[in-house]
């Protein structure tokens, strides 16, 4: 995208501060957040921050494109207030819809989630029957019929994008997330203090890890290619967490073991494998970072503390 201007929603938090700063380098970009899950700490001065809650009135929708990422993004928050997580998940996609439409945009994309396909160690293809387990997933399958209607009786292109487990690290934009960030910034953080990571089971469970660098490229792969309809956006090459320990270990030249706890939760996704064929085939993008470079990469900040304690204690 060039000289295009650009809502992202949920734009201070972690995936909507990392696409709100690419974009911005050839675009006109407005972050809006209710500053409940991101920080304008994680955004570029040449970004537009907007503090508001999708839900507002009178939004900043007068652009060209809507990556309308807003969202309570895990089961937990759903969970804990599932009134909330309708209204802000649902609701405020329809607001922010609504909004845009009326000044005139008509290319949005939108974040939907992978969960709805359930506890998958095939590939999933946006074919596959989904369900709702939980509040979030229920949510987000609201979200993507929503945009069907949008597109069939509005004649928009609405993109949802069924994101597969998205990492970068507490070395990126990542860190606020806390408790809600991706395992691997939790496990690498744990592992570089010396502290046994919890894992549930018995640690075989897969997850498609994707970085964030590669989730954003296909956002703007979506918008500039008008899409419309749900894409999967994921690697297609699941590993164990077992495996993700050992390759931090690895990375950190630590051996730090994990605990292993019976699993909390009902309706726990055990494996996650995303079969992103439809969105290369209409865009082009393929994932550029490894898995192995995307530990490196989550790991590299404790290396350069650990490499200056050293050069201090010289």
């Amino acid at each position: 995208m060039n000289g295009k201007r650009v809502l992202v929603t949920g734009g201070a938090g972690f995936i909507g501060s990392n696409l709100s700063n690419h974009l911005a380098a050839d675009n006109e970009v407005i972050a809006l957040d209710n500053c409940y899950l991101g920080t304008p700490e994680n955004l570029a001065d040449d970004v537009i921050f907007a503090e508001a809650d999708v839900l507002d009135d009178d939004l900043p929708t007068d652009v060209d494109a809507v990556f309308h990422l807003a969202a309570l993004s895990s089961r937990e928050m759903l969970e804990e207030n599932p009134r909330d997580g309708a209204r802000v998940n649902i609701e405020g996609f329809v607001n922010v819809v609504e909004q845009a439409m009326a000044d005139g945009c008509e290319t949005f994309v939108y974040a939907s989630t992978s969960s709805i396909y359930g506890s998958q160690e095939e590939p999933c293809s946006e074919e596959m029957p989904v369900e709702a387990s939980t509040g979030y997933d229920a949510s987000m399958m609201g979200r993507e019929r929503y945009a069907e209607y949008y597109s069939d009786f509005h004649d928009l292109t609405l993109a949802g994008m069924r994101f597969f487990s998205v990492y970068q690290g507490y070395g990126g934009n990542e860190e606020h997330k806390g408790e809600y960030a991706n395992t691997i910034a939790q496990f690498a953080d744990a592992i570089a203090d010396g502290e046994s990571p919890v894992l549930w089971g018995d640690g075989t469970q897969t997850r498609d890890f994707t970085h964030v660098e590669d989730i954003v490229r296909g956002l703007e792969l979506a918008a500039e290619n008008e899409l419309d309809g749900v894409y999967n956006l994921g690697v297609g090459d699941p590993y164990t967490f077992n495996e993700m320990v050992d390759m931090i270990n690895e990375e950190l030249g630590t051996d730090v073991e994990p605990v292993y706890e019976p699993v909390p939760l009902e309706n726990y996704v055990y494996h996650t494998h995303a079969d992103p064929s439809k969105f290369k085939r209409e865009t082009g993008w393929e994932p550029e970072i490894s898995f192995e470079e995307g530990v490196s990469r989550v790991c590299e900040p404790y290396k350069e503390t650990e490499s200056e304690r050293e050069r201090l204690t010289e």
